[in-house]
């Protein structure tokens, strides 16, 4: 049994018209389908945010990535924006996928897609793929790929790349604290804390630095694609959120999934990557080695670590809403109320220990 990650049958109410996609892409991709060729297509199991599917067209294979069903945050699944970043950062940076077509018409499959090459790779998602074993020095080496790849994104030449004008780093960090509180307020439900402690207790620390890189935020091991045997990165997927920031942040957001053995089991119940198994390097040793691979020096880390966690929080929650609201029926998504009840309460821990 291969490890590379597989497509699989689609979803229930998020399917694509082939006759649909296959004709647009005849008249404006002509290189995606010939004139005699047939398009078959699946959907890659993973994501709670943009759906990826496998476009099949005879021995070729394409990857075509659109927003979920019933999303009304539109700046969080901006096609346009992830094709851009990709068409800026293809060449510079090794791990960028190659952007192929942009449609903007939503009356082709019902909402704007863009189609990109298709990495052939394993995807680590909550556990390892299955027949998959890493020795601890196997697992430690995969962590310090998954953080140089991620380290040399944010000292990737902002010039060379094209993007010097993609970002606002002054003032990003008060703009991510103030978006997200706000963010957080408009999806609460019911059944999850107000967070305004929390809240507060962020916008109350606020540092004054700017640092301007090109960040991915949205890093983590289920958005990378390493090679068959575990050993080497091959790309970095979903660039939507992408922009110019604080590096800082992008890696805070990362370690907001980095679940360890000694944590308390609601967060070891609701890991997202096997993060957990001997080997895997600690958050702390996470952060010396990001620290010696950027050389920031990183002062009041738990603010950074707190916002990750409530960050993560938020998308979970603005999910969950649209589950609750019945806009989509993904049955994955029933379980992210709890979930940010525990990041709330590993919130709490991380503030009371600084």
């Amino acid at each position: 049994m291969t490890a590379i990650d597989q497509a699989r049958d689609i979803r229930e109410g998020e399917g694509i018209d082939a006759a649909a996609l296959t004709e647009w892409c005849r008249t404006h991709a002509p290189v995606l389908v010939p004139e005699q060729g047939d398009m078959t297509i699946r959907q890659f199991p993973g994501g709670a945010s943009n759906l990826t599917y496998l476009l099949a067209v005879d021995d070729k294979e394409y990857v075509l990535r659109r927003p979920p069903f019933g999303s009304q945050v539109k700046s969080a699944h901006d096609m346009g924006r992830e094709y851009g970043v990709l068409s800026r950062l293809h060449g510079v940076y090794d791990y960028a996928p190659e952007p192929i077509v942009h449609c903007t018409d939503e009356s082709v499959i019902g909402a704007e897609f863009y189609v990109m090459q298709r990495l052939r790779g394993v995807i680590v998602r909550r556990d390892l793929p299955e027949g998959v074993d890493l020795s601890e020095a196997e697992a430690g080496r995969l962590c310090e790929q998954l953080l140089d790849v991620q380290a040399a994104l944010h000292t990737t030449d902002i010039d060379a790349a094209g993007m010097a004008d993609f970002g606002k780093p002054e003032g990003y960090i008060e703009r991510q604290i103030t978006g997200w509180n706000k963010r957080y307020r408009n999806a609460r439900t019911d059944d999850v804390p107000d967070c305004e402690a929390l809240m507060q207790w962020l916008e109350a620390r606020i540092p004054d630095v700017t640092r301007r890189a090109i960040i991915h935020n949205d890093y983590k091991l289920d958005n990378v694609v390493f090679d068959e045997k575990l050993n080497d990165i091959i790309g970095v997927l979903d660039w939507e959120m992408a922009t110019l920031g604080d590096p800082v942040m992008d890696f805070a957001c990362s370690m907001a999934y980095w679940v360890q053995a000694d944590d308390p089991q609601p967060m070891r119940a609701i890991r997202m990557g096997p993060t957990h198994l001997p080997g895997m390097l600690t958050r702390d040793e996470m952060l010396a080695r990001y620290r010696e691979k950027t050389g920031h020096t990183i002062d009041d880390w738990p603010f950074y670590q707190v916002f990750g966690l409530f960050r993560l929080a938020v998308i979970l929650q603005q999910i969950y809403k649209r589950y609750v609201e019945g806009k989509t029926r993904d049955k994955r998504f029933a379980s992210f109320g709890h979930a940010v009840n525990v990041l709330h309460d590993q919130c709490e821990r991380v503030i009371r220990s600084a």
